[in-house]
């Protein structure tokens, strides 16, 4: 069941969410997509995820990941063998799957073992862009001035 939704009044009252909401309205608008491969997304720790995707008989010469500002793209091109001649192909041999990472997301690293792809990711925010705490000065801290008043000449009367 799909549930059409309006995003307009949240562009409306939010700022600074453009990047969440377009990629909501963008997801809405996906058409359904193949399901092949089959894939998990794994929330391993506070800031670190895994991609585990199912792409067995591809090779890892077979395989290739590219991460793009904040996309991440992984696909498989299964290499056909110049003297097979197939009377059903029940196994997909191609494939591009797409996934769009917060900000500062990187992946940190890529294995594939017993026809598993997993793909590591950790999100690094840079320490300038950290929550930090700003102190707020009181009077006492505040240097103290002299104040100088000055005096107007005396007009002869």
């Amino acid at each position: 069941m799909r549930t059409n939704l309006d995003f307009s009044p949240l562009f409306r009252s939010s700022i600074g969410f453009d990047r969440m909401l377009n990629a909501l309205e963008a997801a809405r608008r996906i058409e359904t997509m193949d399901n092949w491969p089959p894939y998990d997304i794994v929330k391993t720790g506070e800031d670190d995820y895994r991609i585990v995707m199912a792409v067995a008989g591809l090779s890892q010469d077979e395989l290739t990941i590219t991460q793009e500002q904040n996309m991440l793209f992984i696909a498989g091109q299964k290499s056909d063998g110049e003297d097979e001649q197939y009377l059903h192909r029940g196994i997909a041999g191609s494939f591009q799957r797409r996934f769009e990472l917060a900000d500062h997301v990187k992946v940190t690293g890529a294995s594939l073992t017993d026809g598993l792809l997993t793909v590591d990711l950790k999100r690094e925010v840079p320490e300038e862009m950290k929550p930090r705490r700003i102190e707020i000065a009181g009077d006492m801290a505040l240097p103290k001035t002299e104040t100088k008043q000055i005096e107007a000449e005396k007009a002869a009367a």
